[in-house]
């Protein structure tokens, strides 16, 4: 019997070897008014992303699980050469099999109980959380109700690690969706986001009142003098993976804090440990919110908005006035999360002095 070869899984295999090219120009399909052309071409340029035989790059295309293996794979320098793998559904001369078997060997995925990978079924929300977070060992997790994702969910901690970790958020409705079929582009944002702090910027809320993370910022505090804080990678437990953080570094000391924001509140804690709110959602005058359990409740007020504030960086005129249950306040401005913290008796304890 002659032997037909299937030259469709050849070209495939071929094209995601070879790519077409390493810049976003080489697409017809891809525009820079896509809402994640700057995190493709970034993985572009780096070889994880790569076209298609004519020329596209299909960003609202929904990403199959033996593409997803491919990327992974890209991004941790795995070998592509077509092998043999566990599972029954994915023989060796299938396009993806190199990757899928070394993806499969380093535990980022895994297969069904009936032995198949199913390699052209799509991805969902809530797998694309567990391959994310075994592929980068996300260690941070900020727990926080989600509707649609309750805590016996498989991927319920995948999830929230991927939102401490600023690479995914929901949706405004509290849900996060994780049924829901992720696209080419969707799947190249998390990644994006996994590898470098500037696409974090964009895993947030709108108006939100988190830092950016490709800056610096150096505070005044009371009786220590200078701190600056950086977005940096540390050491991550155990011997796993490096994360990113804020990191604290004053005079020779240094410590990581972590900056959650969900649509219902902003908070600040350091890494596996507690965090405190900071500020509650909506914003508006007299909302009483809990900023921590020491082990008993304790609540801060909003007692103004808009309020003009100086510090010795610059005069904000948008910044949230927080009253603390002592009797001190603190102001909080969008993009520069708390700018100024003055104690009951009127001594500042913070502000903000540079940010560069």
């Amino acid at each position: 019997m002659k032997k037909v070869v299937n030259f469709t899984v050849i070209v495939l295999s071929l094209l995601l070897i070879f790519p077409v090219g390493n810049t976003a120009q080489a697409a017809g399909d891809f525009q820079k008014s896509h809402p994640f052309y700057e995190e493709i071409a970034y993985l572009m340029d780096k070889g994880v992303v790569t076209g298609y035989p004519d020329g596209t790059i299909r960003p609202d295309r929904v990403v199959t699980r033996a593409e997803a293996a491919v990327m992974i794979g890209r991004v941790k320098g795995f070998s592509e050469a077509q092998q043999e793998t566990t599972f029954s559904d994915v023989p060796a001369g299938q396009y993806a099999s190199g990757s899928i078997a070394e993806a499969a060997r380093a535990g980022y995925i895994i297969g069904y109980k009936d032995g198949t990978y199913r390699p052209s079924q799509a991805v969902s929300r809530g797998d694309m959380a567990l391959i994310i977070e075994r592929v980068f060992d996300l260690n941070f997790i900020y727990f926080h109700d989600i509707k649609d994702v309750p805590d016996a969910a498989y991927y319920y901690d995948a999830i929230t690690r991927l939102i401490a970790a600023n690479i995914a958020i929901g949706y405004p409705d509290g849900r996060f969706q994780p049924k829901l079929e992720v696209t080419r582009g969707q799947f190249s944002a998390f990644l994006a986001r996994a590898l470098e702090p500037e696409f974090k910027n964009t895993a947030a809320i709108a108006d939100s009142y988190k830092r950016d993370k490709t800056k610096t910022y150096t505070y005044l505090r009371n009786g220590r003098g200078e701190s600056v804080d950086r977005f940096v990678k540390v050491p991550g437990i155990d011997g796993g993976e490096d994360q990113f953080v804020w990191e604290t570094q004053i005079g020779e000391e240094r410590y990581p804090e972590l900056e959650y924001e969900t649509y219902k509140e902003f908070a600040i804690g350091y890494p596996y440990s507690d965090h405190n709110a900071h500020l509650a959602y909506p914003v508006r005058v007299g909302k009483t919110f809990v900023a921590a359990h020491n082990p008993e409740a304790v609540y801060y007020t909003i007692t103004g908005v808009d309020q003009t504030v100086e510090t010795e960086y610059r005069t904000f005129t948008n910044a949230v006035e927080i009253t603390t249950n002592d009797g001190g306040k603190y102001y909080m401005v969008e993009g520069f999360a708390v700018v100024k913290w003055i104690q009951a008796d009127g001594t500042i304890y913070s502000e903000l002095k540079d940010v560069e």
